[in-house]
């Protein structure tokens, strides 16, 4: 849907588009900027592109496991003097695409760098002054801030060049959760729960303050966290194009945090208290605005695949599929928050159940994974693994994995549930929930298919901090951006 957006604006300006850079003036295409300048995309298609180099962008194929959206930090193999990307050096840079265009005899005169997911497709070309990357150098850090240097300033030294790495194929993310709240006094802080209590456990019961929301996204981009998740759990879901502080979190994060960033909470439609009703894809719009680069969704995506596995029917009118039609699926986080339920044999309940790793408080060997909305506080019928496959068939292109019994006990993750959905599932999964220690991420990259792990109390606590657990990592032979 955006490369037809993008090519189907006007003739004239796909004309003068073409004739700018015939001219060899100074452009730079990112991600779908470069897809239109190839001849078609099969993405919404087949759609006519601008024509400028030979090739057809196509989709990666998942019919051999590979996990669509390819979302995540990846190695290039620089073919030739690519410019730009002088200083990359082995580091890795932030992809985050369905669809790719093939390297070939015919193109080979453009092709500066090609990646590997699957197979070798084209990371970047270039001729002349002209530019394109198919990743996201805005997102890259300090690597993808030198690259924008490079092309805006091609003839002055580069001062500060990222260090050398070791890049060699996609790396596991390790991501820095945030959850928002305002507090009692109305201030945003970054909150945690205990199996997602927030308050303390005090005569005052005030909210659990770990820290203001701007000033703790940018220490963990400074400590190298892969991407930044912010969850608005404030008491703004009657009017969340109202929730202005929470906006000016991610305009103000946004401009020096240079990772992607994932915002959750209340992305629904809406009327407000004047009859006027907005849209969930209004209120995504206005978050993309206002800086995140994906929007989570958990109780309508829900309600959603309730209504899909009920009538087999994708209506197109919920948020998961309006939204995923118009930015795409790689813009859309589906948050799973199940609880673990024992039974004794899995013909007890309808849904998919595991054979779990510890037995239950009555010795049951089985479990099943009840999901729930409003925060936890209400069971429904449909399990995790239901849930899984229903929202990745209605457009979520990734799945955030959470776990009520294990949140905020630092044991570890829920390796039978992880387990379970993400190899129920050909799109990306992040484990959430239980971490405590660098060896519960090693743990849970080893037994399970997780693309990536995320944690919240123990990089707020300072207990383990990001820099450790990517050390940790390293040592146990799983690769990630350093």
């Amino acid at each position: 849907m955006l490369f037809a957006a993008l090519v189907s604006t006007s003739k004239i300006m796909a004309e003068a588009l073409c004739d700018y850079i015939n001219n060899d003036r100074p452009f730079l295409g990112i991600c779908l900027g470069l897809q239109l300048l190839f001849e078609s995309s099969e993405e919404n298609g087949p759609v006519k592109g601008l024509g400028l180099i030979p090739g057809v962008v196509g989709r990666f194929d998942s019919s051999e496991g590979l996990r669509v959206p390819h979302i995540g930090w990846n190695s290039l193999q620089i073919e030739k003097d690519a410019g730009i990307l002088d200083d990359v050096a082995s580091r890795h840079v932030y992809f985050v695409h369905s669809y790719r265009a093939m390297p070939s005899d015919n193109n080979e005169e453009w092709v500066t760098a090609t990646c590997n997911y699957g197979d070798n497709f084209i990371a970047s070309v270039r001729r002349g002054n002209v530019n394109a990357v198919q990743f996201h150098p805005e997102k890259s850090g300090d690597v993808g801030l030198s690259i924008l240097r490079r092309f805006l300033h091609p003839k002055s030294s580069i001062s500060k060049k990222p260090a050398e790495g070791k890049a060699s194929k996609l790396a596991k993310r390790v991501i820095a959760c945030l959850d928002v709240r305002a507090n009692d006094k109305g201030d945003l802080v970054v909150t945690k729960g205990d199996q997602y209590d927030v308050r303390e456990q005090t005569e005052e019961n005030e909210v659990r303050n770990l820290g203001k929301p701007v000033e703790l996204a940018g220490q963990y981009y400074e400590d190298g966290a892969d991407e930044i998740s912010f969850l608005n759990i404030t008491g703004f879901r009657d009017f969340p194009l109202g929730d202005l502080p929470m906006l000016q979190v991610l305009r103000f994060a946004s401009e020096n945090v240079f990772v992607p960033l994932t915002v959750g909470g209340g992305i629904r439609d809406f009327t407000d208290a004047n009859g006027r009703h907005y849209t969930s894809l209004e209120v995504a719009s206005e978050y993309f605005r206002s800086g995140a680069d994906k929007i989570s969704i958990g109780s309508d995506a829900v309600y959603a695949a309730e209504e899909y596995l009920q009538t087999g029917v994708k209506s197109g009118k919920s948020s998961l599929e309006q939204i995923s039609r118009v930015y795409g699926n790689q813009a859309v986080v589906v948050s799973i928050d199940p609880r673990r339920v024992y039974i004794n044999t899995p013909n007890d309940v309808p849904f998919k159940s595991v054979k779990v790793t510890n037995l239950g408080p009555n010795g049951e060997a089985y479990a099943w994974y009840q999901c729930t909305v409003n925060g936890g506080r209400e069971g429904r019928p449909i399990g995790a693994y239901e849930l899984a496959k229903a929202v990745q068939e209605l457009g979520a292109g990734e799945i955030l994995l959470n776990c009520i019994d294990c949140d905020g006990q630092g044991k570890g993750f829920d390796i039978d549930l992880v387990k379970l959905i993400s190899d129920a599932v050909s799109i990306p999964v992040i484990a959430s929930s239980g971490a405590g220690s660098p060896e519960h991420f090693s743990e849970v990259f080893k037994k399970t298919n997780a693309s990536a792990a995320l944690a919240a109390g123990i990089f707020h606590r300072k207990e383990v901090p990001v820099l450790s657990v990517k050390e940790h990592l390293l040592k146990e032979g799983i690769e990630v951006r350093m």
